[in-house]
């Protein structure tokens, strides 16, 4: 899943500022949310067919691409221990990164350059990018060589195939979405990846006080965005988007508001871009 940091998640010919337009509205939400082994793998869990890497039907567009030779060499140096791709063993964060502290993950981190901006300013995190495009996962294995950012771990796979397996219930102090691919047409937004059953288990995996961010420059995205967030039970709304009191929070939450713009992302703000902010929190029971 490709996102803002300069591999933005969009289809290929889309610009910022003029993203393409949905024919119709989303399907209606069902009356009932359906377990996650009941629906479609785009909608929440992996397929069974095909590789795990690029699964037959995704809510990214896996998009291949050769390594430079800098970053080949990069990366057979430095993915055996900062990288994994998906698997079923459950994620021992700590042992990973050496230390204990707060864990984030980023679903769709690109090419990383939101990402290192990030765990830059807050080095008391530690934070994981789960991204399929390996290009896109080589610029940060190179920006984490170079710049020494010692806070950062990577997934290669299906987000939500890492959250299910990899991922223990209520271990997460926060999650970030930043800019998924909106499926603009709307016979495939069963392929969006924010679905009722996404947000049911990114909730069920966010500690209680912990912090879902979401943005989109998508209009039609950001409407069903809102709506099946805000219908999710164990989220309760941060920012003033999602009726939260987006100043006081932002004292209190566990990880940053704030995120860095790239350049896809400066681009379509000066094109005039709309860009929605959707911060949810987990409930405490």
């Amino acid at each position: 899943m490709d996102v803002v940091n300069d591999a933005a998640n969009h289809p290929v010919e889309s610009v910022p500022g003029q993203p393409s337009t949905a024919s119709a509205h989303a399907d209606p939400l069902p009356p009932t949310r359906p377990a996650l082994s009941e629906i479609p793998h785009e909608a929440g869990r992996r397929s069974t067919t095909g590789s795990r890497l690029y699964p037959r039907v995704t809510s990214f567009r896996s998009r291949r691409g050769a390594l430079t030779p800098n970053q080949q060499v990069a990366w057979e140096r430095t993915w055996p221990v900062i990288g994994r791709d998906v698997a079923n063993e459950p994620i021992d964060a700590d042992a990973w990164f050496g230390r204990s502290a707060p864990l984030v993950i980023e679903i769709g981190c690109g090419t990383g350059t939101a990402t290192a901006a990030m765990a830059q300013a807050e080095p008391h995190l530690n934070l994981i990018g789960i991204e399929v495009y390996q290009p896109g996962l080589a610029q940060l294995v190179c920006q984490i060589e170079r710049e020494e950012i010692g806070n950062i771990r990577l997934l290669r796979g299906d987000a939500v195939d890492v959250l299910e397996n990899m991922v223990a219930p209520e271990s997460l102090t926060g999650v970030r979405v930043f800019f998924p691919d909106p499926w603009p047409k709307a016979r495939h937004h069963k392929r969006r990846l924010l679905q009722a059953p996404t947000f049911a288990l990114i909730a069920s995996r966010l500690k209680p006080g912990g912090v879902l961010h979401v943005a989109t420059d998508h209009a039609d995205y950001a409407e069903h965005i809102l709506e099946v967030g805000s219908a999710e039970p164990l989220l309760t709304g941060l920012n003033d988007t999602t009726g939260g009191d987006s100043a006081a929070n932002r004292v209190t939450a566990p990880i940053g508001f704030e995120r860095p713009v790239t350049k896809f992302e400066g681009k379509g703000l000066r094109a005039g871009s709309a860009i929605n902010e959707f911060i949810w929190g987990k409930i405490d029971r």
